[in-house]
């Protein structure tokens, strides 16, 4: 039985099976039940595997094929009518020839299978942040990491009742056939299409396709940002918490941020952290001129290997019910799960990433350096009393950051917003195995929104100085980088908790607490100001972390100029006036 009398949704639906010809159709309700039947279904196959149920009760191992493990970057595009609002770092097609293209891949492509209708939610049902898409899929796989991942639920029909305001999600297994895998967004038809990928980062089209491709596009239509960022709480210890939204690269520390645990010297004094959001926020001005913000998503998709006890308990934490595993160890002496970096006891019998027999001593990684968790945000010990609240939580403070070994110090603050979305336009940092192609090469990332900005970048920046001009109230920008290193390579910062010592700066600036020294690149504390107390960082240390390198600066002018130059003249004039400001500062 249809569960929706939508037109515009039986429609859609309709005309994908013609296309697809799967042998049956199941609506999707969201309801435990028929999610439990999906996953019996999935395991007589062997798409999961059922983990031990005491150890971790609820949880499932998954394998993605051996050629698709990755975001596939240069499979993924925009296309837009006119080219140019796709920008040049976006791959672009044309449309309909696009369109024609995956209609011949998608032509037959669920034969002997079983289509799938996901409605779903990013942000709280009936928000006025939410926004609902339906999804259609021929992977149970997909099914029940939607139903972790986001709002999955009969309920959006009826928040939608008879509106055609919706993200089209399609997605097909097809034949998972690399040559022929494409993840490809039409902005200007809120849809959303995936064809011959089973990869998570590929196919759970709520993600990053719509949580920030289709949603950038949509807030600049709609006067609102969605951004690459997670959000956190610092509460203070008279009860007073402050939300701060930061956004990195891969392999910066965003999720151990997010879940981060404040040193002993500020637990005792009743400091906590409360994480609303690790990977994506919606941000709109609120009634009282200040940026709110939520986390559409419902749940986490980290990556495994290197979250253990100490580095990410909370994460770890979230992984220990509910979740599924994609690409680690599956040891066969308890049926749990293992992967490099979560302890130094590798299982002795196990099974590696790629089903095959595994011996740790052989040297080969057990778990894929890609693999990864998903898991219900509701697990997560840290988890913000605020997550749920449909009006989201007010910010008051945005971080960019990256990893840079000498360039740019710990800590600094932009000197106001459009110098801000400055430094958020000059981001940079180093690959990992998050997108597929080389690793630990310096590239560009600006707001750490290449990869998934919706449209020209270029165009995106005069949206975040569009957005300045309305916000009466702004969140004060900074910039940080937890990965300066010494002579020998050895990074001189500890991280992780202590990174609260930061933050704590940072926040003593939004409530003008402390004065700063002005520098030509923005405002660096002063030494005195960052509590060293228990964190083995000596004054002179931190002096260096605090130093600011002309020469290395000059040559990042440099190369943000070259960066720039891609754009041609749609690069904003009030980014090459914080240029020429910058290059005059530092001669």
């Amino acid at each position: 039985m249809i569960p929706t009398k939508n037109k515009h949704i039986i429609e859609w639906v309709d005309k994908i099976a013609k296309l697809t010809k799967p042998d049956n159709i199941i609506w999707i309700d969201g309801s435990e039940a028929q999610l439990e039947e999906l996953r019996k279904e999935a395991m007589s196959t062997g798409e999961l595997i059922k983990l031990n149920e005491e150890k971790l009760p609820n949880c499932y191992l998954h394998r993605s094929a051996l050629n698709d493990v990755a975001r596939v970057e240069d499979r993924t595009f925009i296309c837009t009518k006119n080219k140019e609002d796709a920008g040049p770092t976006n791959n672009w097609m044309d449309p309909n020839e696009m369109y024609e293209k995956l209609h011949k891949l998608y032509d037959g492509s669920m034969k002997g299978r079983t289509m799938y209708v996901l409605p779903y939610s990013m942000g709280v049902i009936g928000s006025p942040f939410a926004k609902y898409g339906i999804e259609i899929t021929d992977s149970i796989y997909v099914v029940v990491s939607m139903a972790i991942m986001t709002r999955m639920s009969k309920d959006v029909y009826d928040a939608l009742g008879d509106s055609d305001d919706f993200v089209k999600g399609l997605h097909s297994k097809a034949q998972l056939d690399a040559d022929n895998r494409y993840i490809v967004h039409f902005p200007e038809d809120n849809t959303i299409m995936s064809v011959n990928s089973g990869y998570g980062g590929n196919v759970l089209l709520g993600k990053k396709c719509f949580a920030l491709r289709i949603a950038s596009y949509l807030g600049r239509q709609e006067n609102w940002m969605a951004e690459h960022m997670l959000i956190l709480g610092v509460e203070f210890p008279d009860g007073n918490i402050q939300y701060i939204s930061a956004a990195f690269p891969s392999a910066c520390g965003k999720t151990n941020l997010a879940m981060l645990i404040p040193p002993k010297i500020y637990t005792e004094k009743g400091y906590k952290v409360w994480c609303v959001g690790d990977d994506i926020a919606w941000l709109r001005i609120g009634e009282d001129g200040r940026l709110w913000a939520i986390n559409p998503e419902n749940g986490f998709f980290g990556v495994a290997p290197g979250t253990n006890a100490k580095s990410n308990p909370n994460a770890l934490a979230s992984t220990k019910s509910d979740s599924i595993f994609t690409n680690v160890v599956l040891n066969l002496d308890d049926n749990t799960v293992w992967w490099e970096g979560l302890d130094k006891n590798p299982p002795k019998n196990a099974i590696n990433w790629k089903g095959e027999k595994w011996n740790p001593d052989d040297g080969e990684v057990g778990a894929n350096p890609n693999s990864r968790f998903t898991s219900p945000a509701k697990n997560c010990p840290c988890i913000s009393k605020e997550f749920d609240n449909p009006a989201g939580v007010p910010i008051s403070a945005i971080i960019f950051g990256g990893r840079r070994a000498k360039t740019t110090p710990l800590v600094y603050q932009s000197k106001d917003w459009n110098h801000g979305v400055f430094v958020g336009s000059i981001m940079c940092s180093e690959t990992t195995a998050a997108a597929t192609g080389a690793v630990g090469v310096v590239r560009r990332d600006p707001m750490a929104m290449l990869p998934f900005c919706g449209y020209n970048m270029a165009d995106y920046w005069q949206h975040w100085i569009n957005m300045g001009n309305n916000i009466k109230n702004p969140p004060k920008i900074f910039n940080v980088n937890w990965f300066r290193t010494d002579d020998e390579g050895n990074f001189i910062w500890p991280g992780f908790g202590e990174n609260m010592r930061v933050l704590d700066w940072i926040l003593a600036r939004c409530n003008d607490e402390l004065d700063a020294v002005e520098s030509p690149i923005g405002y660096i504390p002063k030494s005195d100001d960052i509590k060293l107390e228990g964190s083995g960082v000596t004054k002179d240390v931190l002096e260096e972390l605090l130093y600011v390198d002309k020469d290395l600066w000059r040559e990042e002018v440099a190369n943000i100029k070259e960066f720039y130059s891609q754009f041609g003249d749609k690069v904003p004039d009030v980014l090459l006036e914080e240029l020429k400001e910058l290059e005059n500062g530092l001669k």
